[in-house]
């Protein structure tokens, strides 16, 4: 990786989509797209080569970079929202970049991958939470994909885990990434803590396909016993 932040905006996304372009491979294009029907402009580059670039970017003039970052293509929008991740700074300091970010995701590999890298629920999980509601309530299908992978990923755990299972089942939206990004925290709330979420299984308000999905993916999961995965079988809905 070679590029610098040059402090023209321009001449860095120039650099930066030459570098892409350079990291692209056409086999891993064609597997990506198979995998995000109806994403384009991929280029085919590997997410760890991204996630190197980002980490660079991110030790640079990244506010600079990200109010003239160009959305030109599928790696591009991936590369936003990674610099967001690994560049230091609060909630407070990145909130403004967020709201520009998070309308651009629209497919779940760039969701589940910057979620992945934006990590402020960690040390700010009280005021991330709340900065969360406003995507949580979004009538946009990877808005609310956002907010709830976000909750899966760092939320899951005693404090949190009886609003996160409420504000799962608070969404009401039919879309195919809400409702599997539904059935996955349900999934994840069962295999940490299988008795405080045994009553939600048993009982709660999503549709059938989501609470479906959920036992699906409990039912595949290698961290859940089979006495456990055997018991939540019998809650499927016909």
């Amino acid at each position: 990786m070679t590029v610098l932040f040059s402090g023209n905006p321009e001449e860095c996304n120039i650099q930066i989509r030459k570098q892409l372009e350079q990291l692209a491979e056409p086999e891993f294009q064609q597997f990506t797209s198979k995998l995000l029907p109806g994403v384009e402009h991929i280029l085919g580059v590997r997410l760890p080569l991204l996630r190197s670039l980002a980490r660079q970017l991110a030790k640079e003039e990244w506010k600079t970079y990200l109010c003239h970052a160009v959305d030109d293509s599928y790696e591009e929008v991936m590369l936003q929202g990674m610099v967001l991740g690994y560049a230091r700074g609060d909630l407070q300091e990145k909130r403004k970049f967020l709201e520009t970010f998070i309308p651009k995701i629209n497919n779940w590999s760039v969701c589940d991958s910057v979620c992945s890298t934006i990590k402020l629920a960690r040390s700010q999980p009280a005021e991330f939470w709340e900065f969360l509601q406003q995507y949580l309530n979004s009538r946009e299908e990877f808005q609310i994909r956002f907010g709830l992978v976000q909750l899966l990923d760092y939320y899951v755990n005693e404090t949190y885990l009886e609003r996160v299972l409420e504000a799962v089942q608070q969404v009401q939206q039919e879309a195919y990434y809400v409702n599997m990004a539904q059935a996955w925290a349900i999934s994840i709330c069962y295999r940490e803590f299988p008795e405080a979420t045994l009553p939600v299984l048993k009982k709660n308000t999503l549709n059938d396909f989501t609470h479906n999905k959920a036992i699906q993916k409990i039912t595949e999961s290698l961290k859940v016993s089979g006495e456990k995965k055997e018991l939540v079988k019998t809650l499927r809905r016909q």
